[in-house]
């Protein structure tokens, strides 16, 4: 997947400055090749964007682990390999966050837009497609959020309805409006970037416990507007919604205390809300795993309830939304082309994968398999053994029947052989190891065949 260089004129349209789109923009410019960048915002917003910026951060602020031989670690080493835009600007735009990669959204954004502007290679139009243009390479990167007008015609080209599931976003409060004396710093098991704790902690005992998640079963929700039969993403469920689900359901998710120490105590609490920096300037948190759609009013209600966050003043309200994407394996091969049209390509969360460092990863290979279709050749495909060739065997060969968007994980990519499982029959954090080490050497021998 090395660099080619620019042996036609061809400009390579891309539909959308999101994650995707900005780092196959990046890629195919940085070859050579002329890229027309087009995104609708700030003429046209989405419901869940609130900037003009490229590649905005819509839900969370955090790229997810950085713990080594995890899976989302092994995907981002591959992806700094490639040169990834987007994960050199994550480094540098870097927050508190624990073992998470965690960035101040606002300067991520800024830092990528700066990028993407200053090159010469990329034209940005801000402008709203209406339609797939049906000449020339395309590589359609319009996310989750993609617009109705849009997601019509790409539903008439692929010839298939639209697939939706309902995403959400978790509130943000003012730091200052947090009560120190009740919130404590710490990370889970004392896990940390620097040794004094990453997140701010909000303790419950049983009663508190009790009592928040009686007033959240009473909460009023917003009305969704679309079909009532659309399913929520399993891994962003709405906090009211995994509440239903038990009476301590929440104590094992989003809520659960183990590894945080209460100085108070001495003890870990009943529950706790953990709060993650937003920014560099530490002036706002987000409330880790509470996106939610309850109504506004309710949500500064019930969210109040919460030892620490009993005069919280919200920045922004938790939100949901819906989220659009093809059947991917119905309609790609694996180097994201659509198989009836070897020019257009799809990637990021309308491929129908899930989460901020699998969208720049489709979108990486994207732009890399569009700039060789630009210059002649055939696209290649990655290493099956890789976590990006995984990811991209996934969203091509899944079965299209029930096709749900997915995070990279350790069951995408493929097993170890007979011997090698022996060998690490009783450890399990040596076989990920080994999985991990096999991918990162896979890419290296792809590498080494491009020079």
């Amino acid at each position: 997947m090395a660099a080619v260089e620019q042996t036609s004129n061809e400009v390579i349209q891309i539909i959308g400055g999101g994650l995707a789109g900005c780092e196959a923009a990046w890629q195919a410019a940085r070859a050579g090749h002329r890229v027309v960048l087009h995104e609708m915002r700030p003429h046209r917003r989405s419901p869940a964007h609130q900037t003009g910026w490229l590649a905005e951060l819509v839900c969370s602020n955090s790229l997810k682990s950085e713990s080594e031989d995890s899976a989302p670690w092994v995907l981002k080493q591959e992806l700094r390999r490639l040169d990834s835009l987007l994960l050199r600007v994550a480094g540098a735009a870097r927050a508190p966050g624990g073992q998470a990669l965690t960035v101040d959204r606002e300067v991520f954004a800024e830092e990528v837009s700066r990028a993407i502007e200053l090159e010469p290679n990329i034209e940005v139009r801000r402008e709203e497609l209406t339609e797939i243009p049906r000449s020339g390479i395309t590589i359609v990167a319009s996310g989750p959020l993609t617009s109705d007008a849009l997601a019509q015609d790409i539903a008439r080209l692929t010839g298939s309805g639209r697939l939706f599931f309902y995403d959400s976003i978790a509130p943000i409060v003012e730091a200052d409006s947090v009560d120190k004396s009740v919130a404590f710093r710490a990370s889970r098991y004392d896990k940390s970037l620097d040794g004094t704790g990453d997140y701010m902690n909000c303790p419950l005992d049983r009663p508190q416990y009790e009592r928040f998640l009686a007033a959240l079963l009473e909460a009023q929700s917003h009305t969704p507007h679309i079909a009532d039969d659309v399913p929520f993403f399993e891994a962003c469920l709405p906090i009211e919604e995994l509440a239903r689900r038990g009476e301590d359901t929440l104590r094992f998710g989003p809520m659960k205390p183990v590894g945080l120490t209460d100085p108070r105590t001495g003890r870990w609490p009943y529950a706790a809300v953990q709060l993650r920096q937003e920014n560099a300037r530490a002036d706002s948190y987000n409330l880790v795993g509470f996106q939610n759609y309850l109504k506004y009013g309710e949500q500064k209600r019930v969210f109040r309830l919460i030892p620490g966050l009993e005069n919280a003043e919200f920045v922004r309200y938790g939100q949901i939304h819906r989220n659009t994407y093809i059947n991917a394996p119905a309609l790609l091969t694996p180097t994201l082309q659509y198989r009836k049209d070897a020019r257009i390509f799809f990637a990021g969360q309308i491929s129908g994968v899930e989460g901020y460092v699998e969208s720049i990863a489709t979108g990486l290979v994207a732009g890399r398999n569009a700039v060789a279709v630009a210059a002649g050749r055939r696209a290649r495909l990655l290493p099956r053994e890789t976590a990006l060739g995984s990811l991209c065997h996934y969203v091509s060969s899944a079965d299209p029947m029930g096709y749900q968007p997915a995070n990279i994980t350790f069951d995408l990519l493929p097993q170890l052989d007979e011997e090698t499982r022996k060998r690490f029959r009783r450890d399990k954090k040596g076989r990920r190891a080994e999985v991990c080490r096999r991918a990162i050497a896979s890419l290296e021998e792809h590498l080494k065949s491009d020079v």
